[in-house]
């Protein structure tokens, strides 16, 4: 079975920037370790990735907060999570919304060639996180599929534990 790792926008605006919080800080160390954990397998990240006119888009006018600007520092991947994706010869996917249909049909398509087994990490796990392990899971319902809550952050503790309990509903292991 091919163990597949999936990094979800560890991006400077969503750990300390302009859509950061305390425990998304807190979690970059073990996402980067995790990476690590993966070396020598499939490792795919995505890059939440909107342009200028952000504030004018649907997601803009419910989030009126530019995040994930283009070419912007916030847009990019923390430098240590950025270090450990480039070492584990990852795939950045950058996705214009909270989650990526171009990675689960990737996904998808690896799955017609062997048997995997997926594992996701990272940020927010009540938008972004969620809705990529729903795709996943709608696209691929017989793979196991993991979230490793040590390894994610919500926007605040009870969405995290609220994503967490809905994922768990839908059958990923979300490990409680």
């Amino acid at each position: 079975m091919k163990k597949v790792l999936v990094v979800i926008d560890m991006q400077n605006d969503f750990i300390d920037g302009a859509l950061g919080t305390a425990e998304a800080v807190k979690i970059v160390g073990s996402v980067a370790e995790k990476i690590r954990e993966y070396e020598g397998q499939t490792v795919f990240a995505t890059r939440d990735t909107h342009e200028e006119n952000y504030l004018e888009t649907a997601e803009g006018r419910h989030l009126p907060v530019p995040h994930c600007i283009r070419g912007t520092k916030g847009w990019e991947i923390r430098p240590e999570i950025a270090g450990a994706l480039a070492q584990a010869d990852a795939q950045v996917i950058d996705k214009p919304t909270f989650g990526s249909e171009v990675l689960a049909r990737k996904l998808q398509k690896m799955a017609e060639q062997e048997e995997l087994s997926i594992e996701l990490a990272g940020l927010c796990t009540d938008i972004c996180v969620v809705s990529n392990a729903l795709l996943i899971k709608a696209k691929l319902p017989e793979t196991p599929l993991r979230v490793d809550p040590a390894c994610c952050a919500g926007v605040t503790r009870e969405s995290h534990e609220a994503a967490l309990l809905t994922m768990k509903m839908c059958q990923v292991d979300v490990g409680i």
